[in-house]
C-alpha cells in the first residue's frame, strides 16, 4: 500500500490530481446538488473528507490527515470557488491571470508573466470555472455567444473566448484591480520621481488638461488614479470608461460605463454619447478612460469650452503619436478641417502629456513628460520634454535607468502662479534626480 506522509508535498501533489479528479466526481454523484447548494464550505468539506477515506480505501492510497485536508479543500474551492484560479483572484500583487486551454493558466505578478503549475482537469471543468465567475453578473458564454467581456462586481475585467474561435480550448483572461497606489505609492515603487509629481499635481490644481500615454499594461490608470487626489474636493468629476477601472481619491465622482450591444446589435451605449451625456451632468472636469475614437473630439471640445483640467488616456508608442492618434480620432468624428487647424484645436485643449511605459522585468515608469506649447511655423508640435526616464541597462532581467530633469522651464508655471500654485523654476534645473525605487538613479556631478 502506497502512502503519503504528512508533509511529503511532493507525493501530495504527485497524487492529489488524480485523487482529487475521482473525489469530485464521486462527491457530485454521492451528494444531491440541491443539498450541496444549501450546505456552506464547512459541511461540505466534512463530507469530502468522509468521501477521501473511501476513495483511499478503495483504492488502496493511505492519506494522512494533511493530505486528506489538501484534497478536500481543493475539492471545495471547486465546489464553491474557482479551482485554481483561487488562490490568484485574492493575491494582492497579481495583476493579469491568463487561461490558454485548460493545460495552461499564467499569471503577470507585478508585472512579470510566468506560468503557473496548475491546470484545469479538462476543458469541461475549465468551461464550468468560466460560467461560475460570469454568473453573479448574469452573463453566461456558450456556442451561440462564443465570447463574452464583462466587470466582476470588484471591478475585474474579465474576457472569455470559446471554440471553435480558439483551437486550443476555452480562453479565459482576467484583469485584476491590484493594490490602488496613490502618489506615495507611485514614487516608493519608482514610477517618477517626487519633482515630477510635484509638478503634474500642480497642473491638476491648476486646471491643466493632461493627456497620458502608453502601451497595455503601462500604469496609465494607476497614473490617473493617483492624480485625482490632486483634483480640489469642491469640483464635481465625471468619468467615462468602456470597463470601470478608474477608482479616483475623490468625494465628488459621477462613473459612467459604455455598454455593448445586445445579441441582436441594439442596446449600444458608445463613448461619444457618454461624453456628450456628462456635457449635461454640470461637471468641473471629464476623465475619459481610455480615448479611442470620435469621442475624442467632443472631449477636447469640453476643454476648450469651461472643462479644463480634465484627463484622458490613450494608447500610443510616445507623445508625439498621441497627439496624432488624437488627430485620427477628430477626423473620425466627421470634422472636415484642414490639418493645421486640428492641431490648434488640439493645443488649446491639451497642455501636458505624460508617456508611460512597461519595461523589461514588469517595473512601470513615467518615460517622459512634456509641455505642448502649440505649434510652430510649419504647423508641427511643439512638444518641450520637461522630465525623462534615461534607460541604461538591463541588469537582472531588469531596467536599470535615471531619472532626469531636462532644463526645460514649463511656460505654464506662469498660469500655475496665477492660479496661486507656486513651483520654482530652480526645479527645473538640468539634472539627474534621485528617484525612490528606481535602481541607479544618481545626481549627475
Amino acid at each position: 500500500m502506497k502512502t503519503i506522509a504528512k508533509g511529503d508535498s511532493s507525493m501530495v501533489k504527485a497524487t492529489s490530481v488524480d485523487a482529487t479528479g475521482r473525489l469530485h466526481q464521486e462527491v457530485l454523484r454521492a451528494l444531491d446538488l440541491g443539498m450541496l447548494a444549501r450546505w456552506d464550505r464547512d459541511r461540505l468539506r466534512e463530507e469530502v473528507r468522509r468521501l477521501a477515506r473511501h476513495l483511499a480505501g478503495t483504492t488502496g492510497t493511505r492519506l494522512d490527515d494533511a493530505s486528506r485536508d489538501l484534497l478536500a479543500d481543493r475539492v471545495v474551492s471547486e465546489t464553491f470557488g474557482l479551482g485554481p484560479l483561487d488562490e490568484f483572484m485574492t493575491d494582492p500583487d497579481v495583476n493579469d491571470i491568463l487561461v490558454n486551454g485548460a493545460s495552461e493558466i499564467w499569471v503577470d505578478r507585478q508585472g512579470v508573466l510566468s506560468r503557473t503549475g496548475l491546470t484545469f482537469r479538462d476543458d469541461a471543468h475549465l468551461l464550468a470555472t468560466i460560467q461560475r465567475i460570469l454568473a453573479p453578473i448574469g452573463r453566461r458564454v456558450d456556442e451561440a455567444s462564443p465570447t463574452v467581456d464583462a466587470r466582476l462586481p470588484d471591478g475585474s475585467r474579465v474576457h472569455a473566448l470559446l471554440p471553435p474561435l480558439s483551437l486550443q480550448g476555452p480562453v479565459l483572461s482576467v484583469r485584476r484591480f491590484g493594490r490602488r497606489l496613490n502618489g506615495e505609492g507611485l514614487l516608493a515603487n519608482g514610477t517618477l520621481p517626487n519633482e515630477a509629481l510635484e509638478f503634474l499635481s500642480a497642473c491638476v490644481k491648476g486646471r491643466l488638461s493632461i493627456l497620458v500615454s502608453g502601451g497595455t499594461g503601462a500604469g496609465k490608470t494607476t497614473l490617473l488614479n493617483a492624480l485625482s487626489a490632486s483634483i480640489p474636493h469642491g469640483e464635481r468629476v465625471v468619468t467615462i470608461e468602456d470597463s470601470a477601472e478608474l477608482r479616483l481619491e475623490h468625494p465628488h465622482v459621477v462613473r459612467l460605463e459604455t455598454r455593448q450591444p445586445c445579441p441582436d446589435g441594439k442596446g449600444e451605449v458608445s463613448p461619444r454619447e457618454l461624453v456628450r451625456n456628462s456635457l449635461r451632468m454640470r461637471p468641473d472636469r471629464i476623465l475619459l478612460g481610455e480615448a479611442r475614437g470620435a469621442e475624442a473630439f467632443d472631449l477636447l471640445q469640453a476643454m476648450n469650452t469651461g472643462h479644463e483640467g480634465s484627463l484622458a488616456t490613450v494608447h500610443a508608442n510616445d507623445a508625439r503619436e498621441a497627439l496624432m492618434r488624437l488627430e485620427m480620432m477628430v477626423l473620425m468624428a466627421g470634422i472636415d478641417l484642414p490639418l493645421k487647424s486640428v492641431r490648434s484645436y488640439i493645443t488649446a485643449a491639451v497642455r501636458v502629456v505624460v508617456h508611460m511605459a512597461r519595461l523589461h522585468g514588469g517595473s512601470r515608469r513615467v518615460l517622459r513628460i512634456c509641455e505642448l506649447r502649440g505649434i510652430d511655423s510649419q504647423g508641427d508640435y511643439r512638444l518641450e520634454p520637461v522630465f525623462e526616464f534615461r534607460q541604461e541597462a538591463v541588469r537582472d532581467g531588469r531596467a536599470i535607468g535615471r531619472f532626469r530633469a531636462t532644463g526645460e522651464v514649463p511656460e505654464s508655471l506662469e498660469k500655475l502662479g496665477a492660479s496661486g500654485i507656486e513651483l520654482a523654476r530652480e526645479r527645473f534645473a538640468a539634472r539627474w534626480i534621485e528617484a525612490s525605487g528606481a535602481e541607479g538613479a544618481r545626481h549627475a556631478a
